[in-house]
């Protein structure tokens, strides 16, 4: 089973961001929390919301599990798009302007369990 967080509008590149989504893609979720713990950048804080909200979605859609950390969760998918560009103007010499573009970004996470479900486990064995 899977589950997906999405976080929008994060006012940072996606470039920096991608820097940290590449280091927790495909790791446990134990283990991404830790990482994304002690790494010094804006986008581990980010990060590590994301994917607490990624296991308490995934304990919702799989019915009130008591524990995530029974069936083996780990991060499937994480991938970061560019958002919109806010774009400002700022003072340059000789009556200029310079423009300064101030990025966003959208990072998708999706957790999936390794361990199967008892209701997955049932309906496998009635098939």
């Amino acid at each position: 089973m899977q589950a997906v967080a999405k976080l929008n509008g994060v006012p940072m590149s996606a470039r920096k961001m991608r820097l940290v989504v590449d280091n927790i893609r495909g790791k446990k979720v134990d283990e991404a929390l830790n990482i994304c713990r002690f790494t010094k950048k804006e986008a581990a804080v980010w990060l590590e919301k994301l994917i607490r909200s990624a296991v308490a979605n995934w304990q919702i859609k799989a019915g009130g599990a008591e524990s995530a950390d029974e069936y083996g969760l780990y991060i499937s998918t994480a991938f970061v798009d560019g958002g919109t560009i806010m774009k400002r103007f700022r003072p340059a010499p000789h009556g200029r302007a310079h423009r300064i573009r101030k990025r966003t970004n959208h990072v998708t996470i999706i957790v999936e369990n390794s361990v199967a479900l008892a209701e997955e486990a049932g309906a496998e064995a009635e098939a």
